[in-house]
């Protein structure tokens, strides 16, 4: 059996208290590594490693035994430190540990060639890595007629995303107009380097970006791991297929 491509996903973290006391968790919806395994890849969580006196090294250890990277989504917000802002009230609580890791990780993935996807909030962080900024809270500084934080489950979805055509995300999914779902609050400001809009909703807010100088370094502000249709499974499908090029075998 031929070796599958190796998917690093970075975990979300959290911290329940039981009778024995708070214990720390890493966790990763099931439906990133459902995907990753139904289109022939192999994820693999990433846990944070700055504690460690030799992080850097053992991040590089990390990349160095993955075929791609994911950044996946959170229920925190990036802070704003990072692109240069003061937090605006309505901007939600960061997590330091887990940003500054993933960051980390792009950073020695991008050294590597390797195929990246930031989903939602991953996204996000593939923006700032560059040098660009974001809405802190759509609410109050982008109002707009499209509902991008949705009510009910992820499997659904609630707007519309319109591909611009000759990209590399029209080139996995099709040109023109995507059902996506929505869960996010924040949003792409300005690109960040070498970044470009591959995709908006109807009120102009940015929902893809990529680099197209890049092997595969793509974003998405929605989750289509979530979905189960076929423009959304080809993004995990094209995710793995760039990640086998690097071990000389397509799933």
């Amino acid at each position: 059996m031929a070796r599958r491509p190796v998917v690093l996903v970075t975990p979300d973290l959290d911290v329940r208290t039981n009778h024995r006391g708070p214990v720390g968790y890493l966790q990763v919806q099931r439906y990133y590594t459902d995907r990753i395994l139904d289109e022939g890849g192999l994820p693999l969580l990433a846990p944070p490693v700055q504690h460690l006196p030799d992080a850097h090294a053992v991040a590089r250890q990390l990349v160095d035994r993955a075929d791609a990277l994911v950044i996946s989504g959170g229920g925190h917000d990036v802070d704003p430190a990072h692109y240069g802002e003061a937090r605006l009230p309505a901007c939600g609580d960061a997590m330091p540990e887990r940003t500054d890791f993933e960051l980390l990780l792009l950073s020695l993935a991008e050294q590597r060639g390797l195929p990246v996807l930031g989903v939602c909030g991953g996204l996000q962080v593939l923006n700032v890595a560059r040098g660009g900024t974001l809405y802190q809270d759509l609410p109050t500084q982008r109002p707009g007629p499209v509902a991008h934080t949705m009510m009910g489950p992820k499997t659904r979805t609630c707007h519309d995303v319109i591909v611009v055509d000759d990209t590399r995300l029209s080139s996995i999914v099709g040109a023109g107009r995507v059902a996506v779902n929505s869960t996010h609050h924040q949003a792409v400001k300005a690109l960040g380097r070498g970044l470009v809009a591959s995709a908006h909703a109807d009120d102009g807010i940015v929902e893809a970006i990529e680099d197209p100088q890049h092997p595969f370094f793509v974003g998405v502000q929605w989750h289509p791991e979530a979905v189960d249709e076929a423009a959304h499974r080809s993004i995990y499908r094209a995710l793995c297929k760039a990640a086998a090029t690097r071990i000389g075998d397509t799933p």
